[in-house]
């Protein structure tokens, strides 16, 4: 059983649309014991830093996330919030991932760089587990103006104006700063890699 977070984040629809594809058992819960016995735990995220880490601890579930055992996959915000800090916000997140979340420059002479990072991008992975059978600079879907540095963690990396990692793991921790949900294919591959984990 995969158990989605649910702290009102703005890609669940998507993410559990993408499960039954994949005819995934799931559920959509913020029970903690229903987290904690999960197979697997999919931690989604679109929004704010500040306001996703305040809705966690309203619930109870910032707790919960840092003590799951079993794989762990954070999204987008999800992947974010799993680092020590969000500039954004000037946000102290759950510190799972020894790494800051920084903001995105524009580069205001190449009108193909703005902020945010809208669209189809490559990435280039370490050939980890979550990326089996996944070819090497295939193009996954960013929406996002923040980023996690690459750091010890990052499993793969994407350049946008400078490389960031693209996907980070630690211990049962893993993230993806795309939209695995609604990157087509290769997204899905990515998320049945997570569920054969």
């Amino acid at each position: 059983m995969v158990a989605i977070i649910d702290y009102d984040a703005g890609n669940t629809c998507s993410v559990m649309n993408a499960l039954r594809r994949l005819d995934a058992d799931f559920m959509l819960t913020n029970d903690k014991e229903s987290i904690l016995s999960a197979d697997k735990v999919l931690f989604p995220g679109v929004g704010h830093a500040t306001q996703a880490m305040n809705a966690l601890k309203s619930k109870g579930l910032d707790e919960v996330i840092t003590a799951v055992k079993n794989p762990l996959l954070g999204i987008c915000i999800g992947m974010q919030l799993m680092c020590d800090f969000s500039v954004e916000g000037n946000t102290r997140c759950l510190g799972i991932v020894d790494a800051i979340v920084q903001k995105f420059v524009p580069l205001n002479h190449d009108e193909f760089q703005k902020v945010p990072h809208m669209g189809w991008n490559g990435i280039v992975h370490s050939g980890d587990a979550l990326f089996t059978d996944v070819a090497e600079s295939s193009y996954v879907y960013y929406v996002h103006s923040y980023f996690v540095e690459s750091n010890e963690c990052t499993i793969a990396e994407t350049d946008y104006n400078h490389p960031y990692a693209a996907a980070i793991k630690k211990d049962n921790f893993y993230g993806v700063q795309f939209h695995a949900e609604k990157s087509g294919k290769v997204g899905e591959q990515i998320l049945q890699n997570f569920l054969n984990l």
